[in-house]
């Protein structure tokens, strides 16, 4: 039988927030912004007034550390699940001001009607009405007085029942009675336990993960200056989506301002480049893996803990040296020069916009190719041809779309055994042999899925190749993909569905071209066997109806280039599944020939 590694008290939430006051309890400052609506918080103490269970809480007591005397430091409990929870009745009961998702500091006020025994978020009609007491932390501040809020109440509302009301606030004074189940984990469970717990918790709906765990242990911790970097990380993140908050971080939070972390992301305030928006998860992988070598977060939390992987004790000189390193890595991955390089590469391949970044991981360990290749002080055209050729790689197999960790943690150590580019190489040779490029791709571009990779390889290949967009005489698809070109059916989706098609029929990938928004209008919804007809007519000096090419060796670089196939010159239009086996076939030889170019 198992032995139970947690233990289940009760604590009034009156007892449970003094903890948290006092610090006995740690709430990491910016663990996560709060992310409640108001009326989440409203319908919390609802419940509470109502009597209904609001959840357990977690904490875990940081493993006990070896100091560099020797001496053994105990360390603090920190709520592992219930932080919005908590904050939220911080917020409602007790006055404090919340941080929210888009850095504002404020204050939730929430309402509550005597005579209804209801709750409401405050609002301006609220305010005009006197049967509301218009912010409940009246109820429960140090110097609240039960009796004279009731005199008020019913000398501000002629005919109140000044028993009733002064029995209905008694109860809501006492919601901080209520019992919350604090469940703590046992000290000495060890990192892989705690995190895995952690994970399988659900808090405010949404799955925690190895990321925000990590995050809490960097922000709790002030010693090794964990609180600071917790925040460059935010911020960082922030700015790169938001780089109008650089203002209001900067007035709201002086002491940051002041920090030696300000002025490495200063340049983001000048920058609205959306090819990638990394989110804290992103920085923290690309940071980590880069820097320590690993490709798993709990490896992370273990090693900011402390964690001696050999003797399985924990060591302040470990912790110490594991958060040094940590700031190296976001260090690096702030950096103007080195960031704006990644995106330089990206776009270079043909990945022009965020639209044609799908897989944020393949991204991700692209810029942790980049970071190591500069440490090994590689050559600059040697790296940025490297960094291209594994991101379309990774892209083309989904190297990291299902078990991300996994694959950076295996990539990363065999980096480490074999070196950057012999790995790289290897690898490469290995996913993408030539049989891959006449067998397994055209197979697997049968699909409909527009965002799928290769649909999304195809395009950075147009865009990267300089094709022209299909009948264009002068405009790229390059140019399309920036200014949002139409994406058109080669056989018209109302021609296909007249014959009983399914959209996972007609919407096939290799239906797609990228055109004209006036080419496609010009095209319509005629038959294929009409419009391919009067365009091999157009070339031989007949009507011009769809684009400019009027000479058939244009068009046949044309159609070569948006890879249709050569029978279509003549306008024979062959069966439909016929046409995207070929496609496919061409579309995938294209693809080929992008990649070569990466080189």
């Amino acid at each position: 039988m198992a032995t139970q590694r947690y233990s289940v008290t009760p604590h009034p939430i009156e007892t449970l927030l003094t903890w948290v006051k006092s610090g006995e309890i740690a709430i990491p400052e910016i663990q996560r912004p709060f992310v409640w609506e108001a009326t989440k918080v409203r319908n919390l103490l609802d419940s509470l007034y109502q009597g209904y269970p609001v959840g357990y809480l977690i904490s875990w007591r940081n493993p006990t550390v070896k100091l560099k005397d020797g001496s053994p430091s105990a360390g603090k409990r920190i709520l592992i699940d219930g932080q919005q929870r908590v904050t939220a009745l911080m917020a409602a009961l007790l006055g404090q001001e919340v941080l929210t998702k888009d850095y504002e500091t404020v204050r939730i006020r929430i309402a509550f009607h005597p005579g209804e025994e209801r709750f409401e978020v405050y609002n301006p009609a609220i305010a005009k009405n006197r049967a509301w007491i218009d912010d409940v932390t009246r109820i429960f501040g140090p110097d609240a007085d039960l009796i004279e809020l009731t005199e008020q109440y019913v000398e501000a509302n002629a005919g109140a029942d000044r028993k009733a009301v002064g029995k209905v606030l008694q109860k809501v004074g006492k919601i901080v009675n209520n019992h919350v189940g604090l469940i703590e984990l046992a000290e000495d469970l060890d990192i892989e336990t705690v995190t895995e717990i952690f994970i399988r918790v659900n808090s405010a709906g949404a799955e925690l993960s190895q990321a925000d765990f990590a995050m809490s242990k960097i922000a709790v911790n002030e010693t090794f200056g964990g609180n600071q970097l917790r925040k460059a990380i935010d911020y960082f993140c922030h700015l790169a989506v938001a780089p109008e908050f650089y203002s209001k971080i900067e007035k709201g939070d002086p002491a940051f301002a002041a920090s030696e972390f300000w002025p490495r992301m200063q340049w983001l305030k000048d920058t609205n480049d959306d090819l990638y928006d990394p989110t804290y998860t992103d920085m923290l992988r690309v940071a980590f893996t880069s820097e320590f070598g690993r490709g798993k977060l709990q490896d992370l939390v273990a090693l900011l803990s402390g964690r001696n992987f050999e003797t399985r004790e924990y060591e302040e000189a470990i912790a110490e040296a594991s958060f040094a390193k940590l700031k190296v890595g976001i260090d690096a991955f702030m950096n103007k020069t080195h960031f704006d390089r990644l995106t330089m590469i990206l776009r270079s391949s043909g990945f022009l916009t965020s639209g044609l970044i799908r897989s944020q991981n393949a991204v991700n360990f692209a810029y942790i190719l980049y970071l190591r290749g500069r440490a090994e002080r590689l050559p600059a055209h040697d790296l940025e041809r490297m960094v291209r050729r594994w991101y379309a790689m990774s892209i083309l197999t989904g190297r990291y779309s299902s078990n991300p960790e996994t694959a950076f943690d295996f990539d990363i150590r065999q980096i480490k055994s074999q070196g950057l580019q012999k790995h790289v190489e290897s690898v490469i040779e290995n996913e993408l042999p030539d049989s891959y490029w006449t067998g397994m791709l055209p197979q697997i571009m049968d699909t409909s899925s527009s965002n799928s990779p290769y649909f999304i390889a195809y395009r950075a290949a147009q865009a990267r190749l300089g094709d022209l967009g299909f009948l264009s005489t002068d405009i790229t698809v390059r140019d399309m993909l920036l200014n949002r070109g139409d994406k058109h059916h080669v056989f018209p989706r109302k021609h296909l569905q007249n014959q009983g098609l399914t959209p996972g029929r007609y919407n096939q990938i290799a239906n797609f071209v990228i055109a004209q928004t006036e080419i496609n209008v010009a095209i319509g919804d005629k038959a294929p066997e009409v419009y391919f007809r009067e365009i091999a007519e157009q070339v031989s000096g007949g009507t011009k109806r769809y684009g400019g090419i009027t000479d058939s060796a244009r068009l046949q670089e044309n159609y070569a280039q948006n890879c249709l196939p050569a029978s279509l010159l003549n306008g024979e239009v062959p069966a439909y599944d016929d046409f995207l086996a070929e496609r496919r076939r061409l579309m995938a030889l294209r693809i080929k020939k992008w990649f070569e170019a990466l080189a």
